[in-house]
């Protein structure tokens, strides 16, 4: 169970750095529930969940795609894609495998041991169907090309000036338009499967947060980000991070993030790196410290 915990742990960061943290943890969940019940070690299920959900939020910050939170204030900040990944990656590295190894220890999940142990569980693995959920493999493998090439267009976009006019939002776009030409038989099922709430939920939200400037609401909320702006270079980001965390943990990160990155965008020279990163860090964070602070905690 300890090689399993550890492969679904890197699995659970790898996919919540390219998918939201809920489709992370559902997809992730269901393949711990089902390994586990097959090699009959239902009794670590809840220790694999706990560290799994956790790990979500930690994945989140590996990119500038990962997660919502990342996405508004990285492009109010001005962070280019491969610089938000040199920054945040050597902490999600750190973070995972203090997790894996603080979780294992806590849940009592340990490696096997017995020759009995790993033949069973070879027997039981040798089961498993790895082709199951697969369409076709032409399918897969024009999914997985165009995916790759979107995640380059990603990384590349600073330092190609075309893609850098466009923004990221078109360049998503311009890579959903050549998928739907490829399944364009299937266009109805694709259509059916975009999650038209969130779209909605973002029109309004920062619909919201524009009638909120104009109200002088943002202004009023400034006045205490600016206070902890002067409390100094160390002092002050700090101050930003858990604040930010503790709202976070009671609270959707998205539109807390949104009010926040528009404040500190309206700072101008008073905002350093180090205020943009508290944000980023403490939004994604803080989903950890409660049960109900993230919703892929609460899956």
């Amino acid at each position: 169970p300890f090689k399993l915990l550890i492969f679904y742990g890197v699995m659970t960061v790898l996919f919540s750095a390219v998918l939201n943290n809920v489709t992370a943890m559902i997809i992730i969940g269901s393949l711990t529930g089902v390994s586990l019940n097959k090699l009959g070690h239902n009794d670590k299920l809840l220790g694999f969940l706990l560290i799994e959900g956790l790990l979500t939020n930690v994945g989140g910050l590996l990119t500038l795609i990962s997660s919502v939170p990342n996405i508004i204030v990285g492009n109010l900040a001005g962070i280019a894609f491969i610089d938000f990944f040199l920054y945040s990656a050597p902490y999600v590295f750190i973070a995972s495998a203090l997790t894996l190894w603080l979780g294992a220890s806590l849940f009592g999940i340990r490696r096997l041991t017995t020759e009995t142990e790993k033949v069973e569980a070879a027997q039981q693995v040798s089961s498993f169907d790895e082709n199951d959920g697969i369409a076709g493999k032409a399918v897969f493998r024009y999914s997985i090309v165009l995916f790759v090439l979107l995640i380059l267009a990603f990384s590349l976009q600073s330092v190609i000036p075309l893609l850098d006019e466009l923004g990221m939002g078109f360049v998503a776009l311009m890579f959903a338009f050549i998928a739907l030409l490829r399944f364009r038989n299937d266009v109805n099922e694709f259509y059916a499967n975009i999650d038209w709430d969130l779209i909605f939920f973002f029109v309004t939200l920062f619909m919201v947060i524009n009638v909120m400037e104009h109200a002088r609401v943002l202004e009023a909320i400034g006045v205490g980000i600016v206070m902890l702006t002067e409390l100094g270079p160390k002092a002050g980001p700090l101050a930003l991070l858990w604040s930010s965390a503790l709202a976070s943990s009671v609270t959707d990160n998205i539109p807390l993030a949104a009010m926040l990155g528009k404040i500190l965008f309206q700072l101008g020279e008073q905002t350093t790196a180090a205020h943009w990163w508290s944000v980023i860090f403490g939004s994604n964070l803080g989903g950890n410290i409660t049960p109900i602070g993230s919703a892929s905690t609460v899956v």
